[in-house]
């Protein structure tokens, strides 16, 4: 399987200053270039279909009737399998697969993985388009993983206008799922993050069937006093230390700065309170980070051994970076954004995308699998590229131009959500899909100056140069 090295955040919607809920994660593949695609799956009735995932052999009957979903998806499935990733779908419910966990091996040794499982390459197309809710994703996949089991661990993210769960599948059959609280966060970072799993509160926590009785019948609880699922499942070695903790540490630093915390602890909370009330922008800093600001940010000017200390959140293999909102402020028709990042983060702006739409461009859903500028994936990686060459001489430019385009993305979005108001039914989803493809045609021009500027600016800073007399 094609394992994804991913980070994840999570906000409930009295956390947030509009209100409405977030879930958001990075896709981190292990190569530089996996092109992906955002594309639009039409709703279908009465179909009768088999789903086959071409990357572990699993099959299973997809149910007959399925509503209209996003999904951003891998370009070349033959090679990279389909992998949908990140969606929301008619019904204004979000879902975000493919976080990586990893269960230890105690648990594992008495429910290992099923081989042919349930795989993270096709845990979207087999949930995103059925689902009424985002319990009811958690229930949805709880049951499919019963019946076919997992063959990896994952995190799967759910969400609506008013939930927000998390649910980590740590065995062949085993799981658990946490709402956040309204006023809270949690990021997770490749490792199991849920903690403290209350048995008797199913209104904010679920959990596979016979759960408690598999740990005590396996002396699993090194804490019997208490049910902590990341210390019975969970891994704690050298690799989580360097590799995931610290990105939940600096995650929480942004969010919670007035706690102190170390980035190496294994004992980091999974439940967090922001200082503030948290805004798309707020995710998209954590997921566009590099240790910013600090001696460990590997374009800082810490020491070498510093620097290649913690693996950072933004990476050049990021394929996909997306916050999935749904906003309880506005008319439920225009209420549900994807916004979309197909550069490296740290350099590229997320693309808001209203969801209720006929499609989406051509640039964004026609993903070639050789270099194409005029495709978005290859635009994004272009300006990426450029920008991280020249990192010290282009990053308040490129600075510059993120804001820009934020600020023009805002004011787009309110100017659409107004003008809204003057459609309905097929006619608005119309009116939304020419404003999404208005959007992508502004941050086009804008993307395709900024490579001209970086292009025309890297020219003069060649090392093959030699200024001596101005006729030689």
């Amino acid at each position: 399987m094609m394992e994804q090295a991913c980070t994840t955040i999570l906000v409930g919607k009295k956390a947030t200053i509009d209100g409405s809920t977030m879930i958001a994660r990075n896709d981190d593949t292990f190569l530089p270039l996996t092109p992906q695609r955002f594309e639009m799956q039409q709703a279908y009735s009465g179909k009768k279909e088999i789903w086959k995932s071409n990357k572990n052999g699993f099959q299973a009957p997809l149910p007959e009737n399925g509503y209209k979903t996003t999904m951003t998806p891998n370009a070349d499935v033959d090679k990279c399998g389909v992998f949908g990733e990140s969606s929301i779908n008619e019904k204004n419910v979000a879902m975000s697969a493919t976080e990586s966990v990893y269960g230890n091996e105690h648990a594992l040794a008495y429910d290992p993985w099923v081989k042919d499982g349930l795989a993270e390459d096709s845990l979207q197309n087999m949930v995103a388009p059925y689902i009424n809710s985002a319990k009811e994703g958690v229930e949805y996949l709880g049951r499919l993983i019963k019946k076919y089991g997992s063959p990896e661990g994952n995190g799967v993210l759910f969400s609506d206008r008013d939930d927000v769960w998390y649910m980590e599948i740590v065995t062949g059959h085993h799981w658990a799922a946490t709402r956040i609280p309204d006023d809270s966060y949690a990021i997770a970072a490749n490792q199991v993050a849920q903690d403290f799993i209350d048995f008797d509160d199913p209104k904010n926590y679920m959990w596979s069937d016979g759960l408690q009785e598999f740990v005590e019948e396996h002396h699993l609880n090194p804490h019997p006093e208490t049910f902590n699922f990341r210390k019975i499942f969970g891994t704690d070695n050298e690799k989580d230390r360097h590799y995931n903790t610290p990105r939940v540490w600096y995650g929480q630093r942004c969010f919670t700065p007035d706690v102190l915390q170390d980035p190496q602890s294994s004992d980091l909370p999974f439940i967090c309170k922001a200082n503030r009330l948290l805004s798309v922008e707020d995710l998209e800093y954590v997921l566009a980070s590099h240790y910013n600001e600090t001696k460990y940010d590997p374009l800082g000017h810490g020491s070498d051994e510093d620097k290649l200390k913690f693996r950072p959140i933004s990476l050049n293999r990021t394929q996909n970076s997306h916050v999935l909102q749904i906003r309880n402020d506005v008319p439920e028709e225009v209420s549900a954004l994807m916004w979309i990042c197909f550069g490296i983060p740290s350099f590229t702006p997320y693309v808001p995308f209203f969801t209720n739409a006929e499609d989406t461009d051509d640039s964004y859903s026609q993903t070639p699998l050789e270099y194409d500028i005029n495709s978005a994936y290859w635009m994004y990686r272009t300006l990426s590229m450029l920008a991280e060459s020249h990192y010290s001489k282009f990053v308040q430019e490129c600075r510059d131009y993120l804001t820009q385009a934020r600020e023009q993305q805002h004011r787009l979005v309110e100017e659409t959500i107004q003008d809204a108001r003057n459609y309905s039914g097929a006619e608005l989803t119309a009116f939304l899909t020419k404003r999404n493809h208005e959007m992508v045609a502004d941050m086009k021009a804008r993307t395709m100056s900024q490579i001209g500027n970086f292009i025309t600016e890297g020219l003069t800073l060649s090392k093959l140069t030699f200024n001596m007399d101005i006729n030689l």
